[in-house]
């Protein structure tokens, strides 16, 4: 009978250790934790101190750790780092420690096909999500996978396959005891929800609108409490309720194409897209109705258009959106109103209740937006890199240019978002260069460290680290002297 009840308290005991444990995780300061892409809602700012300006392959390096081929950005817990990576067509997550670097577990996924994709993503693009003790990853070649921290299957789910053009990209987040996973494609886009203790899907809605995205979701509590997720896709950013997957209110006004992931400050919504130079203000072509294309394009004339027949103009791989070399009248109004988007960045009041257009839309500005990397507010500034370079600065209140231009000693293409903490801004270029800018809205850099190889990945930064993958390298810098 003592045994027994030895045994029963310290069993609870356990059970209070880990309950503590993962309420400390939850409990540290929001801007210090980095449990999903660009860490605290998204935003890519950390609040903590002491990081280094100068660092490289062998300068305040804590350590680095060789790392099989990916795109998705590092996610932490107390003592984890999680990543997702390929190696010989093999699907892997990676925990690392994060005090050493040192391999912990890999972990393989099935993978059933092999997706489609563009030549600037990857099978393992979407980041992982952590609640500080298990993990949750997405690979678009299978669908959904938790693991433990000891590396132990939870559960999985099966999903797609799916069509995106350029292949998945959006990272699942997570939103109280629910796993949110957005998949846009060109049929059939839809948000929904899993439960994170055993995968069991809680909600799905459709997201008919969108037609192609990679947009990670951040989330807003409304004024009555309700928690809300809020999703950048084709021409719209829309709100669904938490709980539900109620859609609740949107904005129009996006470009027709959204990888980025928007930030939020307390009110206000900042978000930008770029789909093609033809959507740059001033530069739309006309394109003509569907029976007018359908008149004019049918060259057998057999009553249906079909992609094949359409002239160069408008010759888009996108255009026949299921493939089946059809082109439909719904097909066309979505290339009709996707040629008619304009790119840009767009400051957007959150809140409301249906079609918010006409009064949430607080500024435009449309020059040089990128179309990849997400923007980055810091320090009452916006910072924006596209992906052929040029940076710039803004002010938040009313979208008007502070600075715009290259950065001197890392002219490069850029695909890694920026990210700041302890007054300093830092970006990294595909060939490995990172800038760190200081935040007076300047572009002149404080320095610039080379690291030798390609870069994708968005840094992590906390606790006085910046954690930064390459394409062949997991770094850990500080300050070491």
């Amino acid at each position: 009978m003592v045994d027994l009840l030895t045994s029963r308290l310290a069993s609870r005991l356990l059970g209070l250790t880990v309950t503590v444990a993962v309420l400390a995780v939850n409990a540290r300061g929001a801007g210090d934790e980095w449990s999903r892409f660009r860490g605290p809602n998204g935003s890519g700012v950390s609040t903590t101190g002491n990081l280094p300006a100068i660092f490289g392959p062998d300068t305040n390096v804590v350590w680095k750790t060789p790392l099989p081929f990916g795109h998705s950005s590092p996610v932490l817990t107390d003592d984890r780092i999680y990543l997702t990576g390929v190696r010989d067509s093999r699907l892997l997550t990676i925990a690392l420690d994060r005090a050493s670097g040192r391999t912990v577990w890999e972990r393989e996924a099935p993978r059933p096909r092999t997706e489609k994709l563009d030549n600037r993503n990857g099978p393992a693009a979407p980041s992982a999500v952590t609640d500080g003790r298990d993990v949750y990853v997405f690979f678009a070649d299978y669908g959904l996978i938790s693991y433990d921290r000891q590396g132990r299957e939870r559960w999985r789910v099966p999903l797609g396959p799916f069509n995106n053009v350029y292949g998945m990209g959006a990272s699942p987040i997570l939103v109280g005891d629910q796993l949110v996973l957005v998949c846009d494609q060109s049929t059939q886009s839809y948000i929904a929800a899993f439960a994170t203790r055993d995968g069991a899907l809680r909600w799905k809605t459709s997201r008919a609108e969108a037609r192609s995205g990679h947009s990670t979701p951040i989330l807003y509590t409304a004024a009555n409490g309700d928690e809300q997720i809020l999703v950048a896709g084709s021409l719209l950013l829309a709100a669904y309720a938490a709980k539900t997957g109620e859609k609740i209110w949107w904005v129009h006004g996006l470009p027709w194409e959204m990888k980025s992931t928007p930030v939020l400050d307390r009110s206000v919504l900042y978000i930008h897209g770029f789909g093609a130079p033809e959507n740059q203000p001033g530069a739309q072509r006309t394109i003509p109705g569907y029976d007018a294309a359908r008149m004019a394009y049918d060259g057998n004339r057999d009553g249906i258009l079909r992609h094949a027949e359409l002239p160069q103009e408008h010759s888009r791989a996108w255009i026949d959106l299921d493939g089946d070399g059809v082109v439909t009248a719904e097909e066309w109004g979505f290339y009709r109103s996707a040629m008619a988007s304009e790119n840009g960045l767009l400051a957007i009041k959150v809140g409301g209740r249906g079609d918010m257009t006409a009064t949430n839309v607080l500024w435009r500005y449309h020059k040089s937006v990128p179309q990849l990397p997400s923007p980055l507010l810091y320090r009452d500034l916006l910072y924006m890199v596209n992906d052929g370079g040029i940076v710039t600065t803004l002010t938040p209140d009313s979208g008007d240019a502070i600075a715009q231009g290259r950065l001197k000693g890392a002219i490069d293409r850029y695909y890694a978002s920026p990210v700041a903490a302890d007054g300093k801004v830092f970006l990294a270029s595909e060939t490995g260069k990172v800038v760190v800018l200081p935040i007076d809205g300047s572009l002149e850099p404080v320095a610039v460290n080379d690291l030798g190889d390609d870069i994708y990945a968005t840094p992590a930064i906390a606790d006085g680290r910046i954690y930064l993958r390459t394409r062949s390298m997991l770094y850990c810098f500080a300050q070491t002297r």
